[in-house]
């Protein structure tokens, strides 16, 4: 059972010593632990069968584990991430140094020259390494996110802040995530930063939303300057800290998006693919469409194929906002239509004209699938 296979899983220090204390860590799975305050107990705890991912130890501990039957990956050096981490990113964590060098200085950019760099020369090595990392971050989503409601919230990195549409959907995502729903989406600029940062807003009152959408208006976009932009979100923060959470799922592959600071949990991924596929599995509560280009185009069909199926069991809300936009300007809603006739995907579908009819029509239609 997958709850049983996390049980195994020591991801801090103070799960290290909860466990060691029994005098076994035998079959256990150490992650992204930095042991080398705890060579006493690695050389007298039983440690057959144990796996040690990227845990920093002496090399005293190091061959003591293995010739006891453990199996030892070393951290790796010189890399700006960790590819056995434990947990999601966070904010502060993907944008330190950014007050201080740039955004050019933080990790979040430095993983993405990195990825530019060995996706050129086709290293074995570096390939991977990213497919260590996005397989830990896979696990650390579904650790976070166990019997949460998820509710995703799909749009184009082109809407601007101090637009109508920018300060609706921010208000989609603070309704949806005062609903109970978990919010989640591609954890970069636009649409997403906006639902993220509703989200965010949910536990405060109307002023704190009104004036932080005039605070981000002041920088509306990360082009030109992706330090400004970020900036602005960080003051956000700083003026009204302990927000709300919510989930961002962005990609180094679009490193030309950075990931928005709203999300407080950020899954990113190198390889596009796993981070599509991941996001959208993972909204068992529904989707929501606001408009968007090729990208949001191909979310929308990545969405309705497993429905289509039911591969993934009962097929989950869908709602598409923007009339205009998905029947003329990219007409995927008769797409939609004419695939889910007859199926059961049918009346899982709802095309609205406004991001405040969605949140309606997501929990209209979660009734209607005995998940509400």
């Amino acid at each position: 059972m997958p709850g049983a296979a996390h049980d195994r899983e020591i991801e801090t220090v103070a799960e290290f010593d909860e466990v060691a204390a029994s005098g076994s860590i035998a079959g256990h799975r150490v992650q992204a632990v930095d042991l080398t305050e705890r060579t006493g107990r690695l050389l007298a705890v039983e440690t057959a069968g144990a796996l040690f991912l990227g845990c920093s130890m002496t090399p005293e501990a190091a061959l003591s584990v293995r010739a006891r039957g453990a199996l030892v990956f070393p951290p790796v050096p010189g890399l700006p991430f960790d590819p056995y981490r434990g947990h999601p990113y966070t904010p502060d964590e993907l944008f330190t140094h950014l007050a201080s060098g740039g955004y050019e200085a933080t990790p979040d950019a430095r993983a993405y020259a990195w990825f530019q760099h060995t996706k050129a020369d086709g290293d074995v090595f570096a390939s991977m390494l990213r497919a260590i990392h996005d397989d830990s971050v896979s696990d650390a989503l579904d650790e976070l996110l166990t019997g949460a409601r998820v509710v995703g919230v799909m749009g184009g990195h082109a809407m601007a802040r101090g637009t109508e549409d920018y300060a609706e959907a921010a208000r989609l995502g603070r309704t949806l995530a005062r609903s109970g729903l978990t919010v989640a989406t591609g954890g970069g600029p636009g649409a997403m930063e906006a639902a993220n940062l509703g989200a965010y807003a949910a536990p405060f009152d109307d002023t704190m939303l009104d004036e932080s959408l005039e605070l981000l208006a002041k920088a509306p976009s990360f082009a030109p300057s992706v330090t400004d932009w970020a900036a602005a979100a960080f003051e956000v923060r700083s003026r009204h800290p302990r927000g709300g959470a919510s989930v961002g799922i962005p990609t180094w592959f679009y490193g030309h998006e950075p990931p928005n600071a709203f999300a407080e949990h950020i899954a990113k991924y190198f390889a596009n693919a796993t981070r599509e596929d991941g996001l959208l599995a993972r909204s068992t509560a529904g989707v929501v469409f606001l408009p968007g280009a090729a990208g949001t185009v191909q979310e929308v069909f990545d969405n309705a194929t497993p429905n289509y199926y039911e591969s993934r069991g009962e097929p989950t809300p869908m709602v598409l906002v923007g009339r205009a936009h998905w029947t003329e300007k990219l007409p995927a809603r008769p797409l939609l239509r004419a695939l889910a006739r007859e199926r059961s995907m049918e009346h899982r579908i709802a095309l609205v004209d406004t991001p405040a009819e969605a949140a309606e029509a997501i929990r209209a239609l979660g009734s209607s699938t005995g998940q509400d």
